[in-house]
Parts: C-alpha cells; sequence; structure tokens
C-alpha cells in the first residue's frame, strides 16, 4: 500500500463512563489511548506508574503520579477521580516483589499478589485485574476502549508476502499456538520453514536482537530479506491486557535481523505510532500484514 495517509479501523466501541481512568506505563500507548478517548469526548484520567510513564507526555492530561505497590492510594485517587471503567496500557517491567513499596490495602491482599506472580505474565494481569475487580472497578481491553490503535486486516505496506513468507507465516502461528499453555511469550521468528528463535523474558526486541546476532555469527545461513517475525495473542489469553505491541522499534530491528516482514494478528494487537512504523517499513522494504484470527 503506497501514499497511504493512516490505517483505516472500525470506529464502535461499546459504551464506557467518563471520565475514564488509564493506568499507564512506559511508551507512547497511554497517550494515543487518551487521544482517542478525548476525540470523542471522554475525559481520559491517566494513573501514572513512576518509573515507567513519560513525565513529559502525561502532562497534557489530568494525571496523578503513583508508585507500583500503593494499590490503597491508587484505588482512593480512582474514586476521587470518580473512575468506573479504566484500563492498563504501556509497558512495564515486572518488578521484584521486595523491591515494590507497600501499602496497608497492598498488604492486605499480599496473599494474592505473590500468588499472581507465580505464573506468565497472562497469569499475573488477569490475577491484579480481579483485585480491581472486587473492589467495583471494571476493566476493559484495549479492544473496548481504543481500536483505532490496533491493527487491521491485511498488508499496510508496499511489500506483500510471498509464498515463502505464507508458509513462514503458518508455521509461525503453528509455534506459537503449541506454547501458548505455557505462557511463555507471544513472537517467533522463522526462516525457510525453520524456527530461529521464541520470544521469552527478553522480549520482541530481545529475540530480534538475538536473531540478527545469529546472522552476524553466520550461524543463520539463510539470505538477507528471508523470515518472518509472527506475533499472536497467547490461545485463551485474557484480551483485556497484554496484546502483541509494534512500532517503529519492531521494524528497525526486524530489519536488522534481516527479515522479510512482520505478520501480527489484525484486532488484536496494538500498533504504536503506525504511520511512522508504515514509513519505516517501506523504507526497509519490509511487508507489515495483518493476519485473521
Amino acid at each position: 500500500m503506497t501514499d497511504q495517509a493512516q490505517i483505516q479501523h472500525p470506529q464502535a466501541h461499546p459504551p464506557i463512563g467518563s471520565p475514564f481512568g488509564i493506568i499507564a506505563g512506559g511508551g507512547s500507548l497511554p497517550f494515543a489511548v487518551a487521544d482517542s478517548l478525548q476525540a470523542r469526548g471522554i475525559k481520559p484520567v491517566l494513573f501514572a506508574l513512576k518509573g515507567f510513564c513519560d513525565p513529559a507526555l502525561v502532562a497534557r492530561f489530568q494525571h496523578h503520579w503513583i508508585p507500583i505497590g500503593q494499590f490503597g492510594r491508587l484505588l482512593k485517587l480512582m474514586r476521587s477521580e470518580n473512575c468506573r471503567d479504566l484500563t492498563f496500557i504501556g509497558t512495564l517491567v515486572r518488578p521484584a516483589i521486595s523491591e515494590i513499596r507497600l501499602d496497608w490495602a497492598t498488604l492486605r491482599v499480599m496473599p494474592k499478589v505473590f500468588r499472581a506472580f507465580r505464573g506468565g505474565d497472562d497469569h499475573l494481569l488477569t490475577s491484579i485485574s480481579r483485585l480491581f475487580e472486587h473492589e467495583g472497578f471494571r476493566l476493559l481491553g484495549i479492544k473496548d476502549v481504543a481500536s483505532d490503535v490496533l491493527m487491521p486486516a491485511g498488508s499496510v505496506t508496499r511489500a506483500v508476502p510471498d509464498q515463502d513468507a505464507e508458509a513462514d507465516i503458518a508455521r509461525g502461528r503453528e509455534v506459537l499456538r503449541a506454547l501458548s499453555p505455557f505462557d511463555i511469550g507471544q513472537a517467533t521468528v522463522v526462516i525457510d520453514g525453520h524456527v530461529v528463535g521464541i520470544e521469552d523474558i527478553e522480549g520482541t526486541d530481545g529475540l530480534l536482537a538475538r536473531v540478527a546476532l545469529l546472522r552476524e555469527q553466520g550461524r543463520i545461513r539463510a539470505k538477507a530479506g528471508r523470515g518472518v517475525l509472527v506475533k499472536a495473542p497467547k490461545s485463551g489469553q485474557d484480551l483485556r491486557f497484554d496484546l502483541p505491541t509494534l512500532g517503529p522499534r519492531t521494524i528497525e530491528r526486524a530489519a536488522a535481523a534481516k527479515l522479510a516482514g512482520v505478520a501480527i494478528v489484525a484486532g488484536n494487537t496494538i500498533v504504536a505510532e503506525p504511520q511512522q512504523m508504515i514509513v519505516a517499513a517501506d523504507a526497509a522494504g519490509l511487508f507489515v500484514t495483518g493476519l485473521p484470527t
């Protein structure tokens, strides 16, 4: 697709309350969601996680700073702002419990928090969400709040997958489906039918950096411009949280790994800075395509 001004998305959303709470981690996505809400006349209130949320960008919105582990303070602030509907969005490195400054409300639910930490990211986020729901809040996913930040179906770049890339995509989806019960990661790299990497705690950036290093070391002998990064939510994952994310940095790292392109599940993948992502992919000759669910 050439000369594309913007990605087109369905605009229908279910009714949500205003003000709307956004528990905001790192990156640009919390602000993209806040802008989307404002454009529809819904007031966003950001509860910015200290050490993760961008101080300069959050200043544009009504916001409060909150350290991780201050569950009671967060509940009090959300109630004072009359935010009954909320979502989690943004990057966050899983903290060690010993590093968290706990308030009294958090200490009261610590047995549940300990159980939440004993598992993968999906288990952790779903368990934490139940704590909020128990307090009377409604947790919504990005699909319900700002579907305009989700990947549409089909290719959004000039390049499109060829037959070999389609075969790699199919293999990648098989691998991710098979790994889903282990709650490990949401991405894999397949080159000429060979699974050369799987996302783990290092994330997608780390996976792509590892593939680039393997190419430099001659451990991957396939020619440049072959292979696909495939990303998809885990089967059975709570789709309100931790959807796969794609953005310009992913494209830069996929290009450094000398792949042919990126394939992600449409409607269940968040796109950060979509226009910059498309420009970066076209400049690198990579395809970016949205797969059917």
